[in-house]
């Protein structure tokens, strides 16, 4: 769940991208920044108090340098000032609904026991944009500990249809019984 500072960041990111007309092409911009200034040992660098906050946001804006224009620089630059790195991961997140909802899209994540085939995934996918009447993407999670079905989450609804939870429910039933 991305915090406050994570949405002013994404909002103020998707705005200027909308303005430019180039909101694609910052959600591959952010995930170069998360990638690297997420490694661990270019993390230690940043978080060195040891070393001038100077030093630290050339550092950062030196290594995203070729990655996006003088943009990406600066944004590295507002983040290592601003001591948000590990915001990074909320800004995306909180990036990509702001451009899923400009676009139409809806977001939902598909919990399985197995991988979905291509099959299976590409169903699902057009009965839900049926059904909500917009594009959606799927992602496929695999978590074993739902025996089978399925746990199907759009924003902040859950579809709760595993074995592991009507085997729960029953279970309650019985002991009630």
């Amino acid at each position: 769940m991305a915090g406050a500072a994570a949405k002013r960041y994404a909002r103020a990111i998707f705005e200027l991208a909308r303005e430019d007309g180039q909101v694609g092409e910052w959600a591959q911009r952010l995930e170069t920044v998360r990638d690297v200034l997420g490694r661990p040992e270019v993390t230690r660098i940043l978080a060195n108090p040891t070393i001038s906050a100077q030093r630290r946001q050339e550092a950062a804006a030196s290594l995203l340098a070729g990655s996006g224009g003088p943009e990406v620089a600066n944004l590295a630059r507002l983040l290592v000032a601003a001591n948000r790195i590990g915001e990074l991961e909320g800004i995306i997140e909180q990036y990509r609904l702001l451009a899923d909802e400009e676009a139409g899209r809806v977001r939902a994540t598909a919990t399985t026991a197995v991988p979905l085939s291509r099959s299976d995934a590409d169903k699902l996918v057009a009965s839900l944009s049926r059904q909500l009447g917009r594009e959606v993407r799927l992602e496929n999670l695999v978590d074993a500990a739902i025996i089978g079905g399925l746990v199907l989450r759009i924003g902040d609804r859950v579809v709760d249809a595993s074995v592991a939870t009507r085997l729960q429910q029953l279970r309650h039933q019985l002991a009630g019984a």
